[in-house]
């Protein structure tokens, strides 16, 4: 029977668990700094808007619980308001595959409790960088994975300077949860709304299901220090809102008439702050002599403009999980960790990583002819949509102007 410690019970710890239990010869614990209770009765924890290929890893082990009551989203309706105010480019790029967007504390709640139940350790506490000492080096786990990408704890893993080219936000995040907008009349069809407002942010809708029912997410991305820049962490929900919906009247007012009679989903329905987008190297060497695999948002930190943070949980946990069962009774070393973590950058994070740090920065000529193409070209937004299941297609045809030219070409 082989020992895994999972320290951190979010998408990535959670999944892993999950998926271990279901397998032979695994006796998992999981430290979670948070009940069930505490989960479901607190404020939400992120964004999340799920693709295809991350569903289907949890839709693999059967955690794919909510299938049947979230409202599914068929695509992503892209806006352009240029000059601010003024519709200057709208695509409807439909999905091949419906995603869906579960409330994290419903999920993660859920998850923590059916994890218990399928055999578990569950410790309640937090842990610090002591604790992870000692768990290293007791002898008593096979392997220490840290997957509590908030907190301190994920200072044990040394920034990659070379994978990170940001140090500082790039972002200022805040979302507010609210009872279901009316449908949108220029995309009847249930959908991501993705509006881009050059050179200050973005706002997304997202449809959720949260813990009052179907919902919808509004969610500021703004450049820091711009005009969008004007929420604070802690504010109250009902101000945060009246600030997102004067904001959405000023810059995309095609969203607030949609929004302008929108109502808080629950009590807590709010979040914001900022975060740097950081890479970190995938094995912590902790004073005890013993090592820690870090996974998941402890080692590939990205902006949520791109909503793969746990599209990337998800695979990430799906990636190590095979990494683990393929290794059988050897030893979980530190080459074994960084042969792991490496495969999943290159199969994986790295493309998410790459395309996401493009679009944090102002579009370059040929991502804005490939925008206006599928303004006109199905075909075109088709494939813009799918990325976001599969980012690792984007090498091909978006990331660079010779991938773009040729792409056009070939259309043609």
């Amino acid at each position: 029977m082989r020992r895994v410690l999972v320290v951190g019970a979010g998408h990535s710890g959670l999944q892993l668990t999950l998926s271990l239990l279901a397998e032979e010869d695994y006796d998992v614990t999981l430290i979670s700094a948070r009940t069930a209770d505490d989960i479901r009765d607190g404020s939400p924890m992120s964004t999340q808007g799920m693709f295809h290929q991350a569903l289907e890893t949890e839709r693999a082990y059967g955690l794919n619980l909510w299938d049947d009551t979230v409202p599914h989203y068929d695509g992503l309706h892209i806006t352009l308001s240029a000059p601010p105010g003024q519709l200057a480019l709208a695509i409807n790029a439909p999905l091949d595959f419906p995603g869906q967007s579960v409330d994290q504390r419903v999920k993660m709640a859920t998850w923590l409790d059916l994890a218990a139940e399928r055999g578990a350790t569950i410790i309640h506490d937090t842990v610090g960088h002591d604790d992870l000492d000692r768990y290293t080096s007791s002898g008593e786990y096979d392997l220490v994975i840290v997957a509590a990408g908030k907190g301190d704890l994920v200072s044990a893993f040394e920034r990659d300077a070379a994978r990170s080219p940001f140090t500082t936000p790039q972002r200022a995040l805040a979302f507010t949860y609210v009872k279901p907008l009316e449908p949108d009349p220029a995309w009847p069809a249930p959908h991501i709304g993705f509006h881009a407002v050059p050179g200050h942010g973005e706002l997304f809708v997202i449809p959720a299901l949260t813990r009052s029912g179907p919902s919808d997410i509004l969610f500021f991305e703004a450049v820091p220090g711009g005009p969008l820049d004007v929420f604070t962490p802690g504010m109250d929900p009902a101000d945060q809102l009246t600030r997102t919906l004067e904001l959405a009247a000023r810059y995309v007012p095609w969203v607030h008439e949609r929004a302008e009679k929108a109502e808080l989903a629950d009590t807590r329905p709010t979040l914001a702050g900022r975060l740097t987008p950081t890479v970190r190297k995938p094995v912590a060497h902790l004073p005890g002599g013993g090592i820690a695999l870090g996974m998941a948002d402890v080692v590939v930190l990205n902006d949520p403009i791109t909503g793969q943070g746990s599209n990337t949980a998800a695979k990430c946990s799906a990636a190590y999980l095979a990494a683990i069962l393929a290794h059988g009774d050897q030893p979980f070393d530190e080459a074994w960790m960084t042969s792991t973590f490496e495969t999943f950058w290159d199969n994986t994070a790295k493309a998410v990583t790459d395309w996401t740090n493009a679009m944090l920065q102002p579009l370059p000529e040929h991502v804005q002819m490939l925008l206006g193409t599928a303004a006109g070209e199905p075909a075109v937004a088709r494939r813009f949509a799918n990325g976001f299941s599969d980012p690792t297609d984007f090498a091909d045809w978006f990331m660079t102007p010779q991938a773009a030219q040729n792409y056009l070409e070939h259309l043609q």
